[in-house]
């Protein structure tokens, strides 16, 4: 029977990322993904934002990977003709109401060391994006856009070079211990062939189904804390983007630890708009990714308080995303990086709720993947 030192499940941005470090502990790397590429699923149905560490509570795994990794991308994009444009963001207060909840967004963004980050008036705000209403705002010059896209080609490269072999259309269905050589995978091919392999080290980046992969290793998902609620985020793009010229991310203020970012327009590298990501809550496991065009009305209610022009006609769908959050009660919930020993599963390292903001905490995640498995 076969066997490798590493096995990734997951090719998303997270799975890919941690490829291209964990060939620096071996090149004896398997990339396993049950899509036919890479990143089809939540990395590549997201706003492309490069977060700044603003929302975290200061000292979690969300706060510190964010603020590593933007900085890491940032580096890597410059390094390799990665398209991105570090833009900014204003994060608005509607009205005067908004403003308690906006300082204290400031005050948690200061404990988090957030480079450049300052209140800034309505006024200031006018300067520079003249549609944008509000009563006060906080501007983040790190924040910015990625083309993730080819930073996922990157990462994919990177892990190629280092002696990875990414297997497409390969599903995991079972995982088993077998102490001391490591785990037996079981893997159904799209033609539907099975085939086993023994892998000393096994890596679970499987984004939405990561808590799936976790029960199939004989971890309790629920006892442990692993089990992940869907929700669907839905896009619109404005038709005339050069009538409005936003040049900024623009964002709401929301209630601390909301579980959504709030509805925020989001220029892209093609020079066009979205309005998005709203949040509907999704029953078991269904990954429907049409848009509701009637949903127009919705969205454009939403911003109207600070961006009052935008009519309903003049947005058309644009694409929607599957979110997999770790199942909460409204607190917050820090992403899950943990190597399993304790479970009885040595060499078996789980990422498991990885949601916002894991596009900008992946390079940074990854290093810690890699001193796992060192």
């Amino acid at each position: 029977m076969d066997k490798v030192d590493i096995t990734v499940i997951g090719a998303g941005i997270m799975g890919l990322a941690v490829a291209g470090e964990a060939v620096s502990v071996s090149s004896s790397v398997f990339l396993l993904e049950k899509n036919l590429s890479f990143g089809m699923e939540a990395s590549s149905r997201n706003s492309e934002v490069i977060h700044a560490s603003i929302y975290y509570p200061a000292g979690s795994l969300k706060h510190t990977l964010c603020s590593e990794g933007r900085d890491m991308i940032y580096s890597l994009c410059r390094s390799n003709d990665i398209d991105f444009d570090q833009c900014g963001k204003f994060i608005v207060a509607p009205k005067k109401s908004d403003t308690e909840e906006l300082h204290s967004l400031y005050v948690n963004a200061f404990r988090n060391s957030v480079p450049g980050i300052e209140l800034v008036t309505p006024a200031k705000v006018k300067a520079v994006e003249p549609l944008i209403n509000c009563a006060e705002a906080i501007f983040s010059p790190r924040s910015g856009i990625v083309d993730s896209h080819s930073l996922m080609q990157y990462f994919l490269s990177r892990a190629r070079e280092g002696g990875a072999e990414i297997i497409y259309g390969s599903c995991v269905t079972g995982i088993q211990p077998e102490p001391p050589r490591g785990y037996r995978i079981e893997v159904k091919s799209a033609e539907g062939d099975i085939f086993e392999y023994i892998s000393a080290k096994v890596i679970n980046c499987a984004g939405l189904n990561s808590d799936s992969v976790a029960a199939m290793a004989g971890i309790d998902t629920e006892e442990a804390g692993y089990s992940l609620q869907y929700s669907k985020g839905s896009y619109f793009r404005l038709s005339d983007p050069e009538k409005y010229r936003i040049q900024h991310l623009i964002y709401p203020v929301v209630k601390k630890h909301s579980a959504t970012l709030g509805i925020h327009l989001t220029p892209d590298l093609a020079g066009g708009i979205r309005l998005g990501p709203d949040t509907q809550k999704i029953n078991g496991r269904e990954t429907d990714y049409s848009v509701n065009e009637s949903k127009k009305e919705e969205f454009a209610a939403s911003v109207k308080d600070f961006f009052p022009d935008v009519s309903p006609n003049e947005l058309y769908p644009d694409t929607a995303g599957i979110r997999a959050s770790l199942k909460s009660e409204g607190e917050f919930k820090d992403f899950i990086i943990k190597e399993e020993s304790e479970k009885g599963l040595k060499g078996f390292i789980n990422l498991i709720g990885i949601d916002s903001p894991g596009l900008t905490a992946s390079p940074a995640a990854a290093r810690i993947v890699a001193d796992l498995l060192k």
